[in-house]
């Protein structure tokens, strides 16, 4: 099977907390979302906001691969809340990075104005272009670069 390459919409405080946990989640009915995923398949978050009713910040915000075939709901302690939820390695050495110089060259992005709007749907699948072309903005930069 094929790698594929996802691009998950969640405010970075949700990011945050999914990277600390190693799981992937995109909202709370995503369960159809979340199967369409397979392991070994890259996945990279797009934060709009730092928080729901937070500042904007329009930055990839995490970036790893899913680490197996389970989807699992669990229950969150004193609530109704039941998220699905994948198991993600996430780059510990990644470093949050703006979508602005990205916007003319990625697939995604490139020639279209509204392209903002493709990202309410939570979860979509990209191109391995443009996840490596995110990977890269996202690395962190070495000693020799960093000297230069």
């Amino acid at each position: 099977m094929a790698i594929r390459y996802w691009l998950g919409v969640v405010q970075q405080e949700y990011v945050l907390r999914s990277v600390a946990m190693g799981l992937a989640q995109v909202n709370f009915a995503a369960r159809e979302l979340l199967e369409d995923m397979n392991e070994s398949d890259g996945l990279v978050y797009y934060s709009p906001k730092t928080q729901f009713e937070g500042d904007r910040l329009r930055e990839f915000t995490a970036i790893g691969y899913v680490s197996d075939n389970a989807v699992v709901q669990v229950g969150v302690s004193g609530s109704e809340y039941r998220p699905w939820r994948r198991k993600v390695a996430y780059d510990p050495d990644a470093e949050p990075a703006s979508i602005r110089p990205l916007l003319k060259v990625l697939d995604l992005t490139r020639g279209d104005p509204n392209w903002g709007l493709k990202l309410r749907r939570g979860l979509l699948e990209i191109s391995r272009h443009d996840f490596e072309l995110i990977r890269a903005q996202m690395r962190r930069p070495s000693a020799d670069d960093r000297r230069r």
